[in-house]
């Protein structure tokens, strides 16, 4: 057997920024050279970001990601970091005439390896995900080639992320190869309980392939989709030997015992995959000659998170990394005294701290005196930043120009609020958090430029019996984590907020039961629809109420044009509004049990 000492590096790039990767990607590679790595691997399009979408059908994109892997391994050589293998992925060109039907240029989701200032090997994605928030058909075309490098004995295969999430391709062919080891650059965004999905994967791999297997995940934030890293490594039997954190950036450093290379001969062959293509596979020699044997370090599995906390540390990244990447200083929302401006004011709090959050307290002639006194506990309690701004006499000044009745008036009061956090933006240039659940979202129970307008939608994808488990789950770490404020282990957000019954305040007396079910049985009914896609028929044998079922599903088909309209936000659901579902806003298709 034979020693190699891997490091992991689960950054977070910033998409279309290559000079500041590729300062990152030298910064992390001097990092792991310190530590005695062997081998530095980093995630999928680390050098450009991911996903770029229609970056890659502009020319100048993919030449400068091109020219910017080939300057970054000539500045690693110049910076003496040369002799340390790195493996970096970036979008390059396939070498092909073009054909109707590719992408224009035929962009490769590419990964090179570095070596002494030269790119010694380049592959591709050979499965191009086309589901979900993915539409790689759209942007690439696929690889068909297996590297497979010598280091220090080790015969090391590199494979890019939906290639190991589908049967065939290069991956399938990995163990007859002789691989020793399988490294596999990722960018696999996250939802909820994927982690395990993630981790079974892996070990399942590893032992179709009959070697280690490393698996580098990307973190951060880019628009709706967030990545969790885990990174992780296991054994040739599947077992777990490594795992980084969720959630941040960490470098895993990772002793590995390794067979030695039992082929002798380098150079290009063919093999057979198990989808039908042809897989190159390509052998080149960086160092023949184990290294010497060396006390290993203990490896390093990170606690796992459990699914709440998992759940709100991927909104508190999606909105810190989406107001850091895109340039505010603060952010600005309307605080209502209910519960999801409190929890949507406590996410962005967490994110980018209490002093870059603003509040507006808007009441109405509708509005409860526990409505202000919660929201202005909130502010205490929190110390963020806060004003009041009656919204009565600029109601009544519309009123007097335009006549509004019934469901109109009601509206007019929420495009007040609309307008006035719109203009507080612009004076002052923060971005207006757009407070909606998913449940509002779905139902269309919100006001198009008014609680809709904004800028960034935290709790985008949240249920409402979720945005409850989320606030309690918030409170409960004040104590436990000793967050003091005030002299006092205080929860962030007022009980009363949490417990009292939910109500938007348009009407006197009014309340989110008079237009909608029960949250916890909506909620139920809305997950089986939108997430599963079951049609009436199959939510009405799933138990739901018939007459329940028509009504719900027509209001969250009419709404679909309201939610064209609603500002991006985090997807944390295996299908959030947005990228992963597109329906016709056009659309006379009736679902009838």
């Amino acid at each position: 057997m034979a020693q190699l000492r891997i490091a992991l590096a689960q950054t977070n790039p910033a998409v279309g920024d290559l000079a500041a990767n590729a300062d990152k990607l030298v910064e992390w590679t001097r990092r792991a050279a310190d530590r005695g790595a062997h081998l530095v691997v980093f995630t999928e399009m680390s050098l450009t970001g991911y996903p770029v979408e229609d970056l890659v059908l502009r020319t100048s994109f993919v030449e400068a990601s091109i020219a910017a892997v080939e300057a970054l391994a000539e500045r690693l050589a110049d910076e003496g970091l040369g002799g340390t293998p790195v493996v970096v992925g970036y979008v390059d060109r396939a070498n092909r005439a073009p054909r109707v039907g590719q992408p224009k240029g035929a962009p490769l989701d590419a990964a090179a390896l570095l070596h002494r200032g030269r790119v010694v090997v380049r592959t591709a994605k050979h499965h191009l995900p086309n589901y979900g928030v993915f539409d790689e058909y759209r942007y690439f075309v696929r690889g068909d080639r297996l590297p497979i490098f010598r280091l220090h004995g080790v015969d090391v295969a590199i494979a890019v992320c939906e290639d190991l999430w589908q049967e065939g391709g290069p991956v399938s062919v990995v163990a007859e190869a002789g691989a020793g080891l399988l490294v596999v650059p990722n960018a696999s965004p996250y939802e909820r309980e994927k982690d395990d999905v993630r981790l079974a994967l892996v070990s399942r791999r590893a032992r179709e392939a009959g070697c280690a297997l490393a698996y580098a995940n990307q973190v951060g934030g880019q628009d709706e989709l967030v990545f969790d890293g885990d990174s992780l490594i296991v054994s040739a039997s599947g077992e777990l030997v490594a795992r980084a954190a969720q959630f941040a950036e960490e470098l895993l450093v990772t002793d590995l015992e390794l067979p030695e290379a039992r082929f002798g001969g380098l150079g290009v062959f063919e093999v057979e995959a198990g989808d039908g293509s042809v897989i190159t596979v390509e052998r080149v020699e960086l160092s023949v000659f184990p290294v010497e044997p060396y006390d290993p370090e203990p490896p390093s599995v990170a606690a796992h998170l459990d699914d709440t906390e998992e759940v709100y540390s991927a909104l508190v990244l999606a909105v810190r990394d989406y107001v850091r990447k895109n340039g505010f200083q603060s952010v600005i929302l309307g605080l209502s005294g209910g519960i999801d401006s409190a929890l949507t004011a406590t996410i962005a709090s967490d994110a980018i701290g209490p002093d870059r959050v603003h509040a507006v307290l808007m009441p109405s002639r509708y509005s409860s005196e526990h409505s202000l006194s919660d929201a202005r506990e909130l502010v205490d309690r929190q110390g963020i930043n806060a004003r009041v701004v009656p919204i009565a006499d600029v109601v009544d000044a519309f009123e007097k120009g335009i006549e509004l009745s019934g469901l109109a008036a009601e509206n007019l009061q929420a495009r007040v609020r609309g307008m006035i956090l719109m203009g507080l933006s612009n004076q002052h240039g923060h971005l207006v958090l757009t407070t909606g659940n998913k449940s509002e979202l779905a139902t269309g129970y919100s006001t198009l430029y008014g609680d809709s307008a904004g800028g960034f939608a935290p709790i985008k994808d949240v249920l409402k019996t979720l945005v409850w488990e989320l606030s309690r789950w918030r409170n409960a770490q004040a104590g436990r984590s000793g967050e003091f404020l005030y002299g006092f282990a205080t929860p962030p957000i007022p009980e009363n907020s949490i417990e009292k019954e939910p109500s938007a305040e348009l009407r006197p007396d009014q309340r989110d039961t008079d237009s909608l079910p029960e949250y916890d049985v909506l909620d139920r009914l809305l997950d089986d629809y939108v997430e599963k896609d079951m049609g009436s028929a199959e939510l009405i044998a799933a138990g739901h109420d018939p007459a329940l079922v028509t009504r719900i599903i027509r209001l969250v088909d009419l709404a679909e044009y309201k939610r064209r309209q609603y500002p991006p936000g985090p997807k944390i659901t295996p299908k959030n509004f947005g990228r992963d579902r597109r329906l016709p806003i056009t659309n006379r298709w009736r679902e009838t049990p």
